[in-house]
């Protein structure tokens, strides 16, 4: 019916089709002053529910009502009776075109997002719940998820489309048309009671997908909260924050976008919304008496590599290679340097690969054992009354492989392989507990 180059309205000249439906499609178009802008055209055939008619008027009216940076601006709304093709009118709205991707798209390419990357977007999406929830009467979004979040050409983040946008009586509790999308709504939504705090729960649902790369949908649930912090390797502070955002109890969550940037920025001093018990998938084994405790930490695998040490291998050699090629006459000197930094890089591949850690701890002493194939290649001991601290390695270090760090008095770090950020939490806590720390 519709076909690239077409003219509607004899002012937009349709370009590329972005989406489609049954009763909607929408359209990249140029406009009579050559400015590239988004169609979005809902057909209002028999089959169109009412309420689907209601939702795409009042996207276009809060468009209308908006004025925000990171927001498209809404440019015309009209009606066409004579669509070639169609026996019934089509409602079309007009905004201004985002250069950029969806996260969804980049999360489909196979992208993974970085501790950082994570915060940098949670960050600028508040910014925008801060301007939408401030409005009188507020305006809720309702569907925040990683197709509707466009990174730009800018390397800014925008929120798009509104089409399941609240923006009346929320403090009324008036009920409206159940929307959103599965896995990133929580329970109150669902009964029709959206409040501020459900777009926090949609963010913080979206945040898990771009850390885990797998939809929040699809993700174990325990007490109805999404479990994820078994999956990933990033700051306790960060997994803690996120899980404030995704307490299905809406009592629970944070409430405000400004509060959640505050706790943001103050992470470190959330308490955790993680299970105390083993976290579902571990391999750890401990067994735990009256009189001793055993940890038996597996190796981790392929999970241990991290850019991270590539880049310190680099930066450690780097020095080197160059001072070498200055002095190139220096050719023994080179090669010992080649095969110490090979034998170096092996060691490193193959500890993160295979290496494991055993803990022993009685009332009085501690052990700890390095072990590689099996073969114990290190160990330490001590006293239980030598211990400051059960803590984490690395604490700020976000892409860094933690485990956890046994601190003594002499100021002495005895350190585990590297584990996930629940396994940490977990282990912290069931060693402190057990010294009674």
């Amino acid at each position: 019916m519709l076909e690239p180059g077409q003219l509607l309205d004899n002012r937009y000249q349709l370009q590329k089709k972005l989406g489609q439906n049954s009763s909607r499609q929408t359209w990249l178009a140029t406009s009579l002053s050559q400015q590239q802008v988004i169609l979005k055209l809902l057909t209002l055939s028999p089959e169109v529910q009412w309420e689907e008619h209601k939702l795409f008027e009042r996207e276009g009216q809060v468009l209308k009502n908006l004025n925000h940076p990171h927001i498209p601006k809404y440019q015309d709304y009209f009606i066409l009776d004579n669509l070639p093709g169609s026996r019934f009118p089509w409602f079309i709205l007009v905004q201004s075109y985002i250069d950029g991707v969806s996260l969804q798209e980049l999360l489909n390419q196979g992208q993974r997002f970085s501790e950082s990357q994570v915060e940098n977007i949670a960050v600028e999406i508040l910014n925008i719940l801060v301007y939408l929830h401030s409005l009188e009467p507020p305006v809720l979004h309702r569907d925040i998820k990683p197709s509707n979040l466009i990174l730009g050409k800018d390397q800014q983040v925008y929120l798009v489309d509104f089409g399941a946008v609240q923006d009346k009586a929320v403090s009324e509790g008036s009920t409206f048309t159940v929307a959103g999308t599965y896995g990133y709504v929580p329970m109150e939504q669902f009964a029709g009671r959206t409040q501020r705090a459900s777009d926090l729960y949609a963010l913080g649902a979206t945040l898990i997908h771009l850390i885990t790369g797998t939809n929040p949908a699809d993700l174990p649930h325990q007490n109805s909260r999404i479990e994820f912090a078994n999956l990933v390797s990033i700051d306790l502070g960060l997994v803690n924050w996120i899980g404030k955002l995704t307490e299905p109890n809406i009592n629970d969550r944070i409430s405000t976008a400004s509060d959640a940037i505050t706790a943001l920025e103050n992470k470190y001093t959330l308490s955790p919304a993680i299970t105390k018990h083993k976290p579902k998938g571990s391999k750890i084994q401990l067994n735990k008496t009256a009189s001793y405790l055993e940890i038996k930490i597996p190796r981790r695998g392929i999970k241990s590599l991290r850019f991270l040490y590539l880049i310190g291998f680099t930066v450690a050699f780097l020095p080197q290679l160059i001072n070498i090629i200055i002095n190139s006459y220096r050719v023994w000197n080179f090669k010992i340097i080649i095969l110490l930094s090979l034998f170096f890089g092996m060691s490193t591949f193959l500890l993160l690969l295979f290496g494991h850690t055993d803990l022993y701890f009685d009332r009085d002493n501690f052990k700890v054992k390095w072990k590689l194939f099996g073969f114990c290649f290190w160990r330490t001991s001590g006293q239980n009354k030598n211990i400051r601290e059960i803590a984490q390695e690395n604490k700020k270090v976000a892409s860094a492989p933690m485990g956890v760090t046994i601190e003594l008095i002499n100021n002495k770090k005895i350190t585990t392989s590297s584990l996930s950020t629940i396994e940490r939490y977990w282990l912290i806590n069931e060693i402190a507990d057990w010294l009674k720390f």
